[in-house]
């Protein structure tokens, strides 16, 4: 922020006090963000517009220098960052890659990251990439393959891991336990801290015909340091999570009850397809504000 500007979610100092840490690691509610696009970079260095805090994508500042370091440096100093990357791939069954964790470490320490993190998936085997984000079958035996993982990595990049919830578009006959139990027991079991998508769990249960009340009422809130909301694309028979547009009234319904059920949260707008100018992005987050204020509250 610029000298004298108030803080985006204009929320009192005092309000802030008054509430009990947000979770158990006692990381803190950053207030209202969006993610770090290429498309904002010389409107946010030059303007320094209203904005608590910003999400980066891990993967695109690692093993690069120039334009993308020059500009998040700037932006570091002014902001609070938060790292979200693409690339762990905490479900693989291929070892742990401690050179990323290096890397993602190094990129930690230089941004001065509230958190880190990546999803609750695998995105590739046998040393390749997929650029994707593969589901995993919910099992006893995944569940403590994945617990075994995150222990490693949290205890090599010595801070918790912050996993999101992911939107998928199938399910595994093999599965034996609902997703929201298995992101439970892998939160608390593991130890690790959750980002919670609320527009993926609109997206998930859209899509296999679930009760996403009940899949919030199933997430251990001592556990969430994040909070993610987007937009996505309705075809009819099933949603994609696109992040090209709006957050729909039935996704912002779901974030009140995350609120009401958890208190504040570091709370964060995708927008990653279409993106808008800057200033839509913070119309669009803004309206956050209005459930974290209590203005609007979610019907009974």
């Amino acid at each position: 922020m610029g000298p004298g500007q108030l803080p985006f979610l204009l929320m009192s100092a005092n309000i802030r006090q008054s509430q009990p840490p947000p979770n158990r690691w006692g990381l803190p509610d950053l207030g209202l963000g969006v993610g770090l696009r290429t498309l904002h970079f010389r409107h946010i260095t030059e303007k320094w517009p209203a904005m608590d805090w910003f999400e980066i994508v891990s993967e695109n500042f690692i093993d690069t220098e120039g334009r993308p370091l020059y500009f998040l440096d700037q932006i570091a100093e002014r902001y609070p960052i938060v790292m979200h990357g693409v690339s762990l791939s905490v479900g693989s069954t291929d070892p742990v890659d401690f050179g990323f964790l290096d890397k993602l470490k190094a990129l930690s320490k230089r941004v001065r990251a509230k958190w880190l993190g990546d999803h609750i998936c695998w995105t590739g085997v046998a040393g390749l990439n997929g650029h994707d984000l593969y589901p995993v079958p919910y099992t006893e035996e995944g569940l403590r393959h994945m617990i075994s993982r995150v222990r490693i990595i949290q205890d090599y990049l010595e801070q918790p891991l912050v996993l999101e919830n992911p939107s998928t578009y199938l399910t595994f006959a093999a599965s034996s336990m609902p997703e929201e139990e298995f992101i439970a027991r892998l939160a608390v079991e593991a130890d690790c801290a959750l980002l919670l998508d609320v527009n993926n769990v609109y997206v998930t249960c859209r899509n296999h015909d679930l009760d996403p009340v009940a899949y919030l009422d199933a997430i251990p809130y001592e556990h969430v340091v994040q909070i993610h909301l987007a937009g996505h694309t309705d075809n009819g028979t099933h949603c994609i999570d696109t992040h090209d547009g709006r957050v729909i009234d039935q996704v912002w319904q779901l974030y009140a009850r995350v609120h009401d059920r958890a208190g504040g949260r570091a709370t964060l707008l995708e927008w990653d397809a279409n993106i808008p100018k800057f200033s839509v992005l913070q119309q669009e987050v803004r309206k956050a504000a209005r459930f974290r204020n209590g203005t609007r509250r979610v019907a009974a």
